[in-house]
């Protein structure tokens, strides 16, 4: 499995084990322990402040709005990815798509994008 793709599976298993006597981030944590074993892709920001922000704004299912966040650029790169998705139900993005539907410039997803298309094929992503 591709590294970046590796970020979505964190993500979904956040999801999964999602308990109310822990917090998300450390959730989060846990989850990128179990599959990373670099401590510098365990720790890297932008998947991480992306799922963090779609939990903040309760899209993520099963997990309830909150504070989760500093990272506002990424939650707003995921929080424009979902209204992409949204405004197209019909449409299927490959993650290069749908960041470039971002029309951000050069900047690169480092792996946003996986974390939102991920979560949204597991159908733990609310975006009606």
């Amino acid at each position: 499995m591709k590294k970046k793709n590796k970020y979505g599976l964190t993500a979904l298993k956040s999801v999964q084990n999602y308990r109310d006597s822990y917090s998300i981030i450390e959730i989060w944590s846990r989850s990128a322990k179990e599959v990373f074993y670099t401590k510098s892709s365990q720790e890297k920001g932008c998947p991480k402040g992306t799922f963090l922000g779609l939990c903040e704004e309760g899209l993520v299912k099963g997990i309830p709005r909150g504070k989760y966040t500093r990272s506002e650029k990424n939650k707003n790169y995921a929080l424009k990815a979902v209204s992409i998705l949204k405004n197209n139900p019909n449409r299927v993005y490959s993650p290069k798509e749908l960041w470039d539907k971002l029309e951000l410039g050069n900047k690169r997803s480092n792996s946003t994008i996986d974390v939102v298309i991920k979560l949204l094929f597991f159908s733990y992503l609310e975006i009606c």
